[in-house]
């Protein structure tokens, strides 16, 4: 995707995040803002509440009095002494809640002081009426006509002061409802516009991803074929490394075989030689001594020669329909008191519903014998472990037999099938060689991957049977 696309749908995603932040920005600040003017509006209502209580108070012991002038009835002290009682808390309830308005100071310090006198007035009432045998004495009408002042005086400073906080009331109210109107108005626009980037990013980057698509269609096209291709060379380098392999040991073959022509000619005339020679020495002692080294050498000569042959021609085989992982059981059990001996683990994992091969069984143990005996000779007694696997690919039957030995360097590794080449101390160096032949015969092939300290895996691959 071109740089200019990329920066404009960043840009694009860019507004449309900055855009919804502000939205949130403006819906935590109304929660907040609506949290603080509610509780204003609810102040506003404690205090008209809070005036309304005062009010009743002062008109119930108000009430109270009267009605136990009128029918000395001391039932009705209850309300006078209810609301003398009550209107104090209510008075102090009013002023902590205005405490923070100075406009309202002087109409509390008022009310404070108009509600003492109106108290003091109704108890003055009362003990005059009881005094004077429960009747209404002039003091009492004059002190009716000063409670009576008071009483207008408290309703009108209640009034006032209820008036008042209902105005506050109803603006905060109004405040309110048009700082929902404007936020209301921002957020839609805001979403809006982040609406639109989104839009407009969603279609250039569909724009830009369809040529995208189609780009990166074509060049998974081209990854495809040039992974055919390289497949095809693999296998094409697979089977000339194989053709290479049947080729060498061909020409290893012949080249034994004219060893063996030109050195077992000489060898049978030496060998006649000395026989006559030890026949005419009877009476010396260290010729017949001497004689007896030639003879016991040709016969060794011979037999080098001999396997050589054997190792490098193709042999008469009694192919049949084995099963590969009976055959491998078959195999260790020859081995089993070398695994023994050098107390080497073997893991097993043979695959599932692998075909039969056609092969000869006798040989094949050869063979596979070689590759377990070099595994168990290139591990540590006690810690080896041989992992045996087989598997099922491509039609092929596949053998690893994977040890955690020494392993091989790169020289080693390239001249590991070579007659006589060993890199042990004992041992003549066809055991490999002798192994690659019998998979040959089977129309097989066996290669070897190794590296020093890292161990050594011999893969064997063998036809199934149809």
């Amino acid at each position: 995707m071109p740089l200019k696309v990329i920066l404009k749908v960043r840009w694009g995603y860019i507004i449309a995040f900055i855009m919804l932040l502000v939205s949130y920005f403006l819906v935590f600040f109304t929660i907040k803002k609506l949290r603080t003017e509610t509780n204003w509006i609810t102040h506003s209502y404690q205090v008209i509440n809070t005036l309304h209580s005062i009010k009743g108070e002062l008109t119930g012991a108000e009430t109270g009095v009267r009605g136990y002038v009128i029918t000395k009835d001391k039932d009705f002290l209850n309300s006078y002494n209810s609301g003398s009682k009550n209107v104090f808390p209510h008075f102090n309830q009013l002023k902590k809640l205005t405490a923070d308005n100075k406009d309202y100071k002087n109409h509390i310090n008022a009310l404070e002081g108009l509600i003492d006198r109106w108290i003091k007035t109704l108890t003055a009432a009362i003990a005059s009426f009881e005094q004077n045998n429960f009747t209404i004495s002039p003091y009492l009408v004059q002190n009716g006509e000063t409670n009576k002042s008071l009483t207008d005086s408290l309703h009108l400073v209640v009034d006032e002061l209820i008036t008042r906080e209902q105005v506050l009331r109803n603006e905060r109210t109004d405040n309110l409802d048009s700082f929902f109107i404007s936020t209301e108005i921002i957020t839609i626009v805001s979403l809006l516009v982040a609406f639109v980037t989104v839009f407009y990013s969603l279609v250039t980057y569909s724009r830009e991803n369809k040529a995208r698509e189609e780009a990166d269609f074509i060049t998974d096209t081209y990854r495809k074929e040039l992974e055919n291709r390289i497949n095809e060379l693999k296998d094409v380098n697979k089977e000339l490394k194989e053709l290479k392999s049947i080729e060498k040991f061909a020409s290893t073959g012949r080249i034994a075989r004219t060893i063996a022509h030109e050195v077992r000619n000489p060898l049978t005339n030496i060998s006649l030689a000395s026989e006559q020679l030890k026949e005419m020495a009877t009476e010396n002692a260290d010729a017949g001594i001497l004689l007896e080294m030639i003879n016991r050498n040709a016969g060794r000569i011979n037999q080098l020669v001999s396997d050589l042959l054997h190792s490098t021609r193709f042999a008469q085989l009694n192919n049949q329909q084995t099963d590969i992982n009976d055959l491998i059981d078959e195999t260790l059990m020859l081995a089993q008191d070398r695994i023994g001996l050098n107390n080497i683990s073997v893991e097993k994992d043979y695959g599932l519903g692998i075909s039969y091969v056609n092969v000869d069984p006798e040989k094949m143990k050869v063979a596979f014998l070689n590759i377990i005996v070099n595994a168990i000779e290139a591990m540590e007694k006690g810690v080896g472990i041989l992992h045996i696997k087989t598997r099922k690919e491509n039609g092929k039957c596949i053998i690893e037999f994977k040890d955690n030995g020494t392993g091989m360097d790169e020289e080693t590794l390239q001249r590991l099938f070579e007659p006589y080449f060993t890199s042990k101390q004992k041992g003549n160096g066809l055991g490999l060689t002798n192994t690659q032949n019998i998979i040959l015969n089977h129309q097989g092939s066996i290669n070897a991957h190794s590296k020093s300290g890292k161990g050594t895996t011999f893969v064997v691959t063998l036809s199934l049977s149809n």
